[in-house]
């Protein structure tokens, strides 16, 4: 057990926020852009080398997002006992580790339990990492919102490179006879999460620790902010299926495989960009506006691929998607700030976490349900972009506490 006496910030968190805050996006990288959306290019193929169903394919990031409630529910109760920056630091390379293992079965049972504990690794990394980052924002005030988006918008750094790197690794095993392509790319995305722990780990050592947020004496309770935690919930809902099946609607719509990890690529680089593009707005409004306008914007996004396969459309729908759908959950996590005292954020991070696991629990095998039947993932999708304008009517509904 670490010591939970506070030590002050080191000159380099105070004299360069922004590269910290980039260095502990790579956690985000890690917990999403490699280890849960990256999934999205191998959907397909796996589904297609296993004959699983789209049920179960959805039902892998079920699985994950399974995981991903047990580990926030978990994080709070090791953060009393450890620093933040260890649960961070331990979640990250035990989420690159797993990510190797996919590689080493086609068992569909063990492909859904690895699955499932990567969720709970992932969660490690990204409530005690929205916890630093809340540190980080603390410390320089003047650029909180952009701190935030900075640190969700790492997810982007992963997904790019996933995208650029995932095609040409396939091909290469197909080139050289592999009996399934895919477990090549799981072990691209282990190494890829394993160089971005070892670059984030010194970074996040150097943060500051708080003993009375590590000891995580919480008195705010969850209904206060009732309206911010349903409209999440609906997020969480509604994002995850386009995350999860976008890349399989545009195979089956004929897409070239080129304008697919361009498609990516652009929505992973929208994601790094949303930093930038709503840092404002993170910081100006208190209630749940940002989440509300945000969960509006992604459903225009969800609807337009399944409403028309014209690439202008496509294209736009991605670099909307992107630069919206980590900056909603930035966004929750500017409302515990501006709404609690730093002794509650742990407790409000961890609560909006856990609704956002549910939402993603649900969503991924609701859609493959649907996708199964006669709509196809259109209709799917039509599901999702639904739940995402119910997240933004409720969430509208939330506003700031005195």
């Amino acid at each position: 057990m670490t010591s939970q006496a506070a030590h002050a910030p080191s000159p380099f968190i105070l004299r360069h926020p922004i590269l910290t805050a980039l260095a502990l996006s790579l956690g985000t990288a890690v917990a999403l852009g490699l280890a849960r959306f990256s999934y999205a290019l191998l959907l397909a193929p796996m589904r297609a080398d296993l004959g699983w169903p789209y049920l179960v394919a959805g039902g892998m990031n079920t699985g994950n997002a399974l995981g991903y409630l047990l580990g926030a529910l978990l994080t709070p109760m090791l953060m009393r006992r450890y620093q933040a920056h260890r649960v961070l630091i331990a979640g990250a390379f035990g989420t690159a580790l797993l990510s190797f293992l996919p590689a080493l079965t086609t068992d569909t049972l063990l492909q859904l339990l690895l699955r499932m504990v990567t969720g709970v690794t992932s969660a490690l990394i990204f409530v005690s990492g929205g916890l630093l980052v809340s540190r980080l924002a603390a410390l320089h005030a003047q650029r909180a919102g952009l701190l935030l988006g900075l640190y969700y918008g790492g997810t982007g750094i992963g997904i790019v490179a996933a995208s650029l790197l995932v095609p040409p690794v396939m091909d290469a095993a197909l080139a050289r006879g592999a009996a399934h392509p895919w477990q090549w790319a799981w072990i691209l995305l282990g190494l890829l999460a394993l160089v971005a722990s070892i670059v984030m780990a010194l970074p996040a050592a150097l943060m500051p620790t708080s003993p009375a947020q590590a000891a995580g004496t919480s008195r705010w309770r969850a209904r206060s902010l009732l309206y911010g935690l349903v409209g999440y919930l609906f997020f969480g809902l509604g994002y995850i299926g386009y995350m999860t099946f976008v890349i399989a609607l545009l195979k089956e719509e004929g897409m070239a495989p080129a304008r697919i990890t361009l498609f990516f690529a652009l929505l992973g680089a929208a994601t790094f960009a949303s930093s930038r593009i709503w840092a404002r707005m993170l910081d100006r409004f208190r209630g749940g506006q940002s989440l509300a306008i945000l969960n509006g914007l992604l459903c225009v996004a969800t609807l337009l691929p399944a409403t028309t396969d014209a690439p202008v459309a496509v294209f736009a729908s991605g670099l909307l998607f992107g630069g919206c759908f980590l900056s909603a959950v930035a966004s929750t996590t500017a409302m515990v700030r501006h709404n609690l005292p730093p002794s509650d954020w742990p407790a409000g991070i961890s609560a909006f976490t856990i609704v956002f696991a549910v939402g993603q629990i649900i969503g991924p095998s609701i859609v493959g349900w649907i996708a199964d039947g006669a709509g196809g993932l259109q209709r799917g999708l039509v599901f999702s972009a639904l739940m995402l304008l119910a997240g933004s009517l409720v969430a509208w509904r939330q506003r700031p506490l005195s």
